[in-house]
């Protein structure tokens, strides 16, 4: 489960860069930007190793 969650976050930030760099689709971006944030920031609060 939390590799998912750290797939499903790297997956997010490669779309809003992509996005951010190619497609310029506004605010939609960034929103998918602070979901792999958070996603990122609970995997290392629950302390789970790599």
């Amino acid at each position: 489960m939390s590799n998912l969650l750290y797939t499903i976050a790297v997956i997010l930030v490669f779309f809003w860069a992509l996005g951010f760099f190619a497609y310029n689709l506004g605010s939609i971006i960034h929103i998918l930007l602070v979901i792999a944030i958070i996603a990122v920031l609970l995997r290392l609060i629950q302390g789970k190793k790599l």
